[in-house]
């Protein structure tokens, strides 16, 4: 099969995966579904109204469909990283049916982290940043990606409060993550994050406001899960560690930033609130929709850093570091004149 005809087959098998979510959400969607499960407003939420939360679901089913038309890779990587996975998405569903402890919660996590890096072989390669080599014993690299593997899942559930966030932050981030993989050669990686920023696209059409059903946790805590692996693994020789962060900036600073301040004031950072930047925003008067556009543009000029991060020189690269610092410290006090004024 040529080159053409193969990539053909392949975006059409992409193409498959998106409008299967897609018809799977409308589903989960209907009142009468039998797996039908409201999330009720509480002091988090940005809702008015119960909505469906069983959108991870049909991003989960999308993912299964993903590994018939694709065929597993079958390496004890995938089967280490696709196991937990599906152990951390049963956990994640039994929370999103009756809440569990968020001692619970997190211990499932740590153990999906460890597994996927002890046992799968997930783990930090290369620099910190760039031309920066950081020469580490394995043990600390290895406890670094597991707490990093935690944190990713963590603060991809932090910011799944808003209509059509967290399913467009995946059709960006993972289908760049796509875009590196195939400039790299790496085909399997490419088409991994191509799947999963289909999925996420079926999705998110749902999802956007104002959405008819969220991902609950049974969404984006896999979603971060895949996050983690995915920059870890593309660390190897796809893009380095900090490049697959910025991809995800507009997530990891919105949450990273929120829970210091609130650790910082002494708050407990397991209960709900409605402090991140997106949800002071909406709360500002803007709108679910005006925001959410605002941060898909945000995505959207980080994907374009990351594709140039990664073909750039070092000097380039730290260019891109320095202003992107200075673009988020920027927007950050925007948001803090904004609403004090």
């Amino acid at each position: 099969m040529s080159d053409s005809v193969q990539l053909m087959a392949d975006i059409g098998r992409l193409a498959a995966i998106a409008a299967a979510v897609y018809g799977l959400t409308r589903l989960l969607a209907h009142p009468r579904n039998p797996w039908n499960v409201l999330d009720v407003p509480n002091a988090r939420s940005l809702h008015s109204v119960p909505v469906p939360r069983t959108g991870g679901l049909a991003i989960l089913a999308g993912l299964a469909l993903a590994c018939i038309l694709f065929g597993p890779h079958g390496s004890r990587q995938d089967i280490v990283a696709g196991g937990a996975l599906v152990g951390i998405a049963l956990v994640s569903w039994r929370d999103d049916r009756a809440s569990l402890p968020p001692a619970t919660r997190l211990a499932a996590q740590f153990a999906a982290a460890a597994v996927t890096v002890v046992w799968g072989g997930v783990r930090w390669t290369g620099a910190l940043l760039p031309g920066v080599p950081l020469a580490l014993p394995s043990v600390v690299r290895d406890a670094g990606s597991v707490v990093y593997l935690t944190w990713c899942m963590n603060l991809y559930n932090f910011m799944d409060g808003m209509d059509g966030l967290a399913g467009g932050m995946a059709v960006f981030g993972f289908g760049t993550l796509a875009a590196l993989g195939a400039r790299a050669g790496a085909v399997p990686f490419a088409l991994t994050g191509g799947a999963i920023s289909a999925a996420a696209f079926g999705f998110t059409v749902s999802n956007y406001p104002p959405a008819r059903l969220f991902m609950g946790d049974a969404g984006s805590v896999p979603l971060g899960f895949l996050f983690g692996v995915m920059t870890l693994v593309a660390s190897r020789g796809v893009a380095p560690l900090w490049v697959g962060i910025l991809i995800f900036s507009p997530f990891c600073v919105d949450a990273s930033v929120t829970l210091i301040r609130r650790l910082w004031r002494g708050e407990n950072p397991a209960q709900a609130h409605r402090e991140h930047y997106y949800q002071r925003l909406v709360m500002g008067g803007l709108g679910s929709a005006r925001v959410v556009t605002l941060e898909y543009g945000l995505m959207g000029l980080c994907a374009v850093s990351a594709w140039w991060a990664a073909i750039g020189s070092r000097a380039t690269q730290w260019v891109i570091i320095a202003v992107w610092a200075c673009a988020y410290a920027a927007l950050a006090m925007a948001i803090e004149r904004w609403q004090g004024g």
